[in-house]
């Protein structure tokens, strides 16, 4: 036994050509733990970055529907507006003509008011007195004929 191990050694005394268990089996497990986990790793960062750009993707997509809308709103409400300014404009118009008339019958009526007609019917004194002398110049045409 010049060369000889204790490994040899107990095979010798054991009688058999069996190997003895390995102790590379179980540093193979631990490789294989990290790999799996190190996998695990990579799956739960490519979910994460995955949903990140998801989330971002819709957010962007949020953002162009909420501008679009935003500016319908917009226009819608500038054509609104524009059409109430026009409505205001065309009814100031109309108020402003209607006072004005009035303007201007009250100034004929003032500027007509004499001593013999009251201040409450001056207009309509005054066209009852046109109608008789209306009647009173048809009277003398006919007479003229």
């Amino acid at each position: 036994m010049m060369n000889s191990s204790p490994l040899t050694d107990t095979r010798a005394q054991i009688g058999s050509t069996e190997r003895p268990p390995r102790r590379a089996a179980r540093k193979s497990v631990v490789p294989f733990i990290c790999l799996w986990l190190l996998l695990i790793g990579a799956g739960v960062a490519g979910t994460v970055w995955y949903t990140g750009q998801q989330r971002e993707q819709v957010s962007a997509q949020l953002q162009q529907q909420t501008a679009a809308q935003i500016a319908a709103m917009q226009q819608d409400y500038r054509v609104r507006l524009d059409k109430l300014e026009s409505d205001y404009a065309a009814q100031m118009a109309q108020l402003s003509s209607k006072v004005d008339a009035l303007n201007e019958l009250l100034t004929f009526t003032q500027d007509n008011a004499s001593d013999k007609t009251d201040n409450s019917n001056k207009l309509y004194t005054q066209i009852s007195e046109l109608k008789k002398q209306l009647d009173q110049l048809k009277k003398e045409l006919d007479v003229l004929k």
